[in-house]
């Protein structure tokens, strides 16, 4: 499945980073859309190997074909040192397109990807959009299995979805010596799964997992710097009520989030569901506005008093009230948020994304069925 769906992804003409999770379809992709490239896959025992003893390696290479005007480096975060030897060669005005992808943003932080700031933009490969599987998109086994590629490609997709959190502790986290204690790492992992669309309060997730607080902090970095997840800050521009400070959390792939989050008895399956539908909505939000170069922003909002709506979209493009609701019959309570939101921004346009089939007007608030407005969530339109 995964070489025959096209993606939204527009690859920019200059030299570009390309990140996004383990997954995300970020070789098939390139291998696709440059398949004369040079190619240096770092995944590669050997060639890990011969270019971690001398990266100077990369520039003999690429002097040695000079008919290669784009070359490729897989994983460029598993030897950031080539980052020294790239920006030589572009410093040379050599007319060599670099694409460099990476599922961490750790070690290149750490050892300077400023080096390259302003000759390399920064991409990111995101799960499937809606959109981009069109008639084979259905919202319900998204809910439960996700949109990462690897995971819908694969002939079991709940076995390769349980394994994928596992994979990434073991290779990513374990092997890169990010964490001292494994078993620390996967109690939080289980602890803030309850987090995922709410406010993030970093004490109570220490306090779960029995993990000192700083720790936390560090390991919710790591989630950060893999792509894993992400925070949500609130919207407060010419704000006309007291705002809450605090973000909401949320991981990358509603799949991800549904093998981590563990249930039982005391647990709600609508609760989890209604979690979930959340989070493949932001996340859509957030794949849409990065594939539109950032032109806006995705907020949520809070107020003091407790009037709260999921998302904001905000920017040069759109201003977007967004509530997601896991029912399929509308409430007047259901549009308290919006309406309070609406009041004190009339600029905006308000949505409620539903479980329901039909498209509904109410007090001004377009209701949608959620199926409708992922689908018509298109980058290029």
């Amino acid at each position: 499945m995964e070489t025959m769906i096209p993606r939204t992804f527009n690859p920019p003409e200059d030299s570009f980073f390309l990140f996004g999770p383990r997954g995300t379809g970020k070789t098939t992709l390139l291998r696709q859309n440059y398949p004369d490239a040079l190619w240096i896959d770092l995944l590669e025992p050997d060639i890990f190997r011969s270019y971690s003893a001398y990266p100077e390696r990369l520039r003999e290479i690429i002097l040695a074909n000079p008919n290669k005007k784009i070359t490729v480096i897989d994983e460029i975060q598993k030897i950031p040192e080539l980052l020294n030897v790239i920006h030589a060669l572009i410093e040379k005005k050599s007319r060599i397109q670099f694409i460099l992808t990476g599922s961490s943003s750790r070690k290149i932080k750490r050892t300077g990807a400023d080096l390259l700031a302003g000759r390399v933009i920064k991409k990111t490969l995101h799960p499937f959009m809606a959109v981009e599987l069109g008639k084979r998109f259905n919202l319900s086994q998204a809910l439960k299995q996700g949109l990462l590629p690897i995971v819908l490609s694969a002939r079991d997709p709940q076995s390769v979805l349980k394994t994928y959190v596992s994979l990434y502790v073991r290779e990513e986290v374990q092997m890169e010596g990010m964490v001292r204690n494994i078993g620390n790492f996967s109690r939080f992992l289980e602890a803030v799964s309850f987090s995922h669309g709410s406010i993030l309060n970093i004490s109570n997730v220490a306090r779960e997992c029995q993990i000192e607080r700083k720790v936390v902090e560090g390991y919710i970095g790591i989630l950060e710097d893999l792509l894993l997840a992400f925070r949500l800050p609130v919207f407060s521009r010419r704000a006309k009520r007291a705002v809450i400070a605090h973000p909401k959390f949320y991981f990358f792939d509603s799949g991800v989030y549904r093998v981590l989050r563990p249930a039982g008895p005391l647990d709600r399956p609508e609760g989890i569901e209604g979690a979930a539908l959340e989070g493949l909505v932001v996340q859509h939000l957030v794949a849409w506005n990065s594939y539109r170069d950032e032109r806006n922003k995705v907020y949520y909002w809070r107020t003091a008093g407790g009037s709260e709506i999921d998302f904001v979209v905000y920017g040069n493009e759109v201003f977007w009230a967004i509530e997601v609701k896991n029912t399929s019959r509308i409430r007047p309570e259901d549009l308290r948020g919006l309406n309070n939101f609406k009041s004190d921004y009339p600029q905006s346009s308000a949505y409620l994304l539903y479980r329901g089939k039909e498209r509904l007007m109410k007090n001004g608030i377009l209701c949608l069925p959620c199926e409708e407005f992922l689908l018509g969530l298109n980058p290029a339109e």
